[in-house]
């Protein structure tokens, strides 16, 4: 009781100092010291850091991923955006940077920074789909059909413009045409965009130019703390608010609430071990196999709270799972190597779970990035071939066999230890191919992955000479049943 009493007294607190401490001006010089309204079509642009501008300590200059710092400030700006500028409304659309239009340093990371900086806040909303309410929010961050697909990443078939995200250099012109859809449809609400300041500052005056507006836009970046709203009236009037945040957040790794939960054990599914050995019973090592690799196969985290529940986000329960990956999984590895490199698919592949509704798939992304992002490890995304297409496609089985555990895709994961997430009813023909490329004249075994689990970790392991074992003996040792259904604050 102490435990929910302070965590409450502390969210209490924190949201008044945000209100004392924040400030927003006007174009026009007054203060704007209440939430936006609800009546005007209000555009909200976040900055997110990156390696060239970014508040100090923001951004791991080796990786190019968010450093502790920058995941802290991501959750309190989370709070300063639901609190300060929506008050007590519903955010109306979230876009965010397509991370593979912006590769950073020589070993071309993604820029997972903006769509993890506004993840938190996306699960401080809600979403209704098909008669279930939860907590979460759909992140768009699609491709652009105007040539908006950078080299080296396949593109979409078909596209999907209702999930449209932001593209880093705006050649074609997408970011604008994009924000120009939202400002013609003339729907009031609070419509947020995430993306470096080099993309911001381009769609800010992108936006003046195509619309005519009479906007005096700020002539340099003043950091990751501030705000910048277009606000534009029912009779077509615009005008830009400033706000300043003065987030001050510690580098240190976010330390959540103690989970109101014990550590559980691994029950979701029944226990297999399969090994394949070259000369025993026929099994030949295919040409190309790595060795010396594991790999730990984990499911994204929490997102269907009913069958028909589908965003392409997690909902809220999922952040505890998320930001405690970090302290749950070098429990659950058990002195087993811990990973060297993290991989997830590209999330601005896309798909429409119904007719009128397009999401971006991006969970399965946001669940490792904070294990990346405490870690200080190597994230990259999958996106030169398509992983999101049917699960029984023997072709995306073979395409992730051979990039995951091969040479033959260009890549080579010897003697690395990956953490991958992924869209687990894809775990069991992948694996199942992957056993089948041995021969032998063992059948390989019928996989499954339940449903409702989100907890179970399988793990590749190929041996020096490319022997190949695979497990589900490990899980990451966290409830889901007893998950809080709001984030962590």
């Amino acid at each position: 009781m102490n435990i929910k009493r302070n965590s409450v007294v502390w969210s209490l607190f924190l949201i008044l100092a945000l209100a004392l401490l924040a400030g927003c001006a006007s174009s026009s010089g007054s203060n704007q010291n209440s939430a936006l309204s609800a009546d005007n079509i209000n555009l909200i642009f976040v900055v997110s850091p990156d390696l060239v501008y970014q508040t100090t300590g923001d951004v791991n200059p080796d990786k190019a991923n968010l450093s502790n710092q920058g995941l802290q400030r991501s959750l309190l700006m989370a709070t300063y955006l639901k609190t300060h500028l929506l008050g007590t409304n519903n955010v109306t659309g979230i876009y965010a940077l397509a991370p593979m239009t912006h590769l950073q340093t020589t070993k071309n990371y993604p820029d997972m920074a903006a769509i993890g900086f506004i993840q938190q806040f996306a699960l401080l909303n809600q979403i209704t789909v098909q008669g279930t309410t939860a907590n979460s929010f759909p992140i768009n961050a699609a491709y652009g059909e105007l040539g908006g697909v950078p080299n080296g990443v396949v593109e979409p078939s078909p596209y999907i413009p209702g999930a449209q995200g932001l593209a880093f250099n705006d050649a074609h012109g997408n970011n604008v045409v994009l924000v120009t859809r939202i400002i013609n449809a003339n729907v009031p609400g609070f419509y947020v965009f995430s993306a470096p300041w080099e993309t911001i500052s381009a769609l800010l005056a992108g936006i003046k130019a195509a619309k005519g507006y009479n906007l005096n836009l700020p002539a340099a970046y003043m950091g990751t703390n501030y705000v910048y709203v277009i606000s534009i009236t029912p009779s077509g009037v615009a005008r830009l608010v400033t706000c300043n945040s003065h987030l001050n957040p510690p580098a240190t790794y976010p330390v959540l609430p103690p989970l109101p939960i014990a550590s559980a054990s691994c029950t979701q599914q029944t226990y297999f071990s399969f090994t394949r050995t070259a000369g025993v019973n026929g099994v030949v090592i295919p040409p190309g196999t790595n060795t010396n690799e594991t790999v730990y196969l984990i499911r994204h985290v929490e997102a269907h709270p009913t069958s028909s529940f589908e965003d392409g986000n997690f909902v809220a329960a999922g952040q505890w799972r998320a930001l405690s990956l970090p302290n749950f999984l070098p429990i659950a590895l058990r002195g087993q190597a811990s990973p060297t490199v993290v991989y997830s698919i590209d999330p601005a592949q896309s798909f429409s779970p119904a007719a009128d509704f397009s999401v971006s798939y991006v969970r399965p992304s946001l669940t490792v990035l904070p294990y990346a992002i405490a870690n200080n490890l190597p994230y990259y995304l999958v996106a030169g071939f398509s992983i999101g297409g049917a699960m029984t496609d023997v072709g995306v089985a073979k395409a992730t066999s051979d990039f995951l555990f091969t040479s033959l895709a260009g890549g080579n994961l010897s003697n690395q230890t990956v953490l991958l997430a992924w869209e687990h009813e894809h775990y069991p023909p992948l694996i199942t191919y992957l056993i089948q490329s041995y021969g032998g004249s063992v059948p390989a075994p019928a996989l499954f992955w339940p449903h409702n689990d989100y907890d179970t970790i399988w793990t590749v392991k190929l041996d020096a000479q490319g022997n190949l074992t695979v497990d589900n003996a490990l899980c990451e040792g966290i409830d889901s049943a007893a998950l809080p259904a709001t984030a962590p604050q």
